[in-house]
C-alpha cells in the first residue's frame, strides 16, 4: 500500500498527515503556503527543516489557498516534488479540500472562512459552479483578513469607543505609521490583518464587535451565497478558523436567510483522511 502525505493549507497554517493502509502514521503543522505570495524556492525554504518524516512517501496530495490556475499549481507541485522526491503529486484548491472533507459525496454549498474566503457549489463529485476569488486585496469577504481591515479602520478613524481603543493599543499598538509599514512592506499582509481578529474574539458582546462580525458575514452572504440558486436547495457547509470561532453568528444568519445549515468545522482534514483511505 502506498504511503500518502496529505496537506491542507491556508494562508496562515498547513496541516499535514502521513497515511498508510488507512491509518495515520504522523501529523504535524507548518506555516501556510500561498503561491500568490510565494515562489517555488520560497516554499521550499519555508518547509526545509520544519519537520522530519518518519517514512518515505509515495504520493503527495496537496490542497491549498491560491490554487486556482495551472501556473500557481505548478509552483506548489514543483516544490512538493523536490522536497519529497516523488513524481506522484496532485495539487488541488482549498475549496476542493473543503468539499471532500465536509460533504464527501453529497451535494452542497461549500464555504471557506479563514484568513481568506471562498465559496462554490459541489455536486458530490466535482465543483460545478464557482465565482472567481479576488484574493486578499479585492475580495475575501467574511474572512479574518476582511474583518482585520474593519478593525484597523474602526481604530484609525476613531470609531471605536474608549474600551476597544485601549484594547487595540495594548495588544496591537498605537503607531499607525508602523502598522501601515507592516501592512504594505512586509510579506503576508493578509496574515497580519487576520491576527487582529483576536480583538473580536476577546470582546464578544460589545455592540461594535458584533457589528463587525455580522457586517463582514453579511457581505459574504450577499456577494457569494445569494448569487447561487443552489443555496436554497442544498445544505450550506462552512470550514475555517473564522467560521468555527463565530459559528453562533453563522447559525443565526443561515436561519434568517432560510438556508439549510450543514456542518461548521474548523478544518476538513479528518474528512480528507476518510476520502483518501
Amino acid at each position: 500500500m502506498p504511503v500518502k502525505l496529505i496537506a491542507e493549507s491556508g494562508s496562515t497554517k498547513t496541516d499535514w498527515v502521513v497515511l498508510k493502509k488507512g491509518k495515520v502514521l504522523q501529523e504535524f503543522k507548518t506555516a501556510g503556503i500561498n503561491p500568490y505570495l510565494q515562489k517555488t524556492v520560497d516554499i521550499m525554504e519555508q518547509l526545509e527543516g520544519s519537520f522530519k518524516l518518519d517514512v518515505a512517501v509515495d504520493e503527495v496530495h496537496f490542497y491549498g489557498a491560491g490554487i486556482n490556475s495551472k501556473a500557481n499549481a505548478q509552483i506548489v507541485s514543483s516544490a512538493m516534488k523536490n522536497l519529497f522526491g516523488t513524481k506522484n503529486v496532485s495539487v488541488e484548491s482549498d475549496i476542493l479540500a473543503a468539499a471532500r472533507g465536509l460533504s464527501q459525496d453529497k451535494k452542497g454549498m461549500i464555504c471557506i472562512l479563514g484568513t481568506g474566503s471562498n465559496c462554490c457549489y459541489y455536486d458530490g463529485k466535482k465543483i460545478k459552479d464557482q465565482l472567481p476569488s479576488l484574493g486578499y486585496i479585492a475580495g475575501d469577504e467574511g474572512s479574518g483578513n476582511h474583518m482585520g481591515k474593519r478593525i484597523l479602520q474602526y481604530y484609525a478613524y476613531n470609531t471605536f469607543d474608549t474600551e476597544l481603543r485601549m484594547y487595540f493599543e495594548e495588544h496591537i499598538g498605537n503607531d499607525i505609521g508602523q502598522i501601515i509599514a507592516k501592512l504594505y512592506k512586509e510579506p503576508f499582509p493578509n496574515r497580519f490583518l487576520a491576527a487582529f481578529v483576536k480583538l473580536l474574539v476577546n470582546n464578544r458582546g460589545h455592540f461594535m464587535v458584533e457589528n463587525i462580525i455580522e457586517d463582514s458575514f453579511n457581505e459574504f452572504f450577499h456577494q457569494h451565497l445569494l448569487k447561487y440558486r443552489q443555496s436554497w436547495k442544498s445544505p450550506i457547509y462552512f470550514t475555517g478558523s473564522i467560521a468555527y470561532v463565530f459559528s453562533d453568528v453563522l447559525e443565526t444568519m443561515c436561519s434568517q436567510y432560510e438556508f439549510e445549515l450543514g456542518r461548521i468545522i474548523q478544518n476538513p482534514m479528518q474528512g480528507l483522511i476518510e476520502y483518501h483511505k
